[in-house]
């Protein structure tokens, strides 16, 4: 398999928290997770692609095990992979509740997100799910509907609303419980780009 372009460029950004000494690396992440609190943040954002990148190095090192840096009080442990706790907010958020920032595996399951937040997620992602699916009908589900371009087009107007409405009704609220969260600010499979939801 050939590597792309952008894998490539992700490989030169990425060295420069390689270069990091592993004490420099824990002050970094921490200095940053004491800029991001209080906020809604999206996953595109320059200052959240930096704090991936150092997490990815972070991770590979065991950073949050030694210890080296005190991370801002707010941030309770992941219990994941036990780093700072900073939710990822995806549209898979109903099968696989929050995402860990820091490893990319589930941090909150679904049924331990407050209950207060859970039917407006619930009903979120339901119709989420609904538009999402337009994009990998098959031939059989195609050939069925009148103009599946126009479908298409439909399904990324709904999910476009619907991300502007998690961003400015729902995900202000996981403030409430968490220091800070980060939302997928697109949906490359109906090709809705982060500008899209400006």
């Amino acid at each position: 398999m050939t590597e792309s372009s952008s894998d490539r460029l992700w490989k030169e950004y990425i060295q420069a928290f390689k270069d990091y000494d592993d004490l420099t690396l824990a002050r970094w992440l921490a200095q940053t997770l004491g800029q991001l609190q209080g906020r809604v943040w999206r996953f595109s954002h320059p200052l959240i692609g930096a704090y991936r990148l150092a997490a990815e190095v972070a991770e590979s090192r065991q950073i949050w095990f030694k210890r080296l840096a005190t991370t801002p009080a707010a941030f309770m442990e992941s219990p994941c992979c036990r780093a700072p706790l900073l939710p990822l907010f995806t549209r898979d958020v109903l099968d696989m509740g929050l995402v860990c920032l820091h490893c990319s595996e589930t941090a909150v399951p679904f049924e331990e997100i407050p209950s207060e937040l859970q039917d407006v997620i619930r009903s979120w992602g339901t119709e989420y799910t609904r538009s999402h699916a337009v994009a990998h009908w098959d031939d059989i589900q195609r050939s069925k509907s009148p103009d599946y371009n126009v479908a298409f087009e439909d399904a990324a107007r709904d999910v476009t609303n619907l991300l502007r409405f998690a961003h400015a009704q729902m995900l202000p609220r996981f403030l409430d419980y968490y220091p800070a969260i980060v939302w997928e600010d697109q949906d490359e499979c109906l090709e809705v780009r982060p500008d899209d939801l400006a």
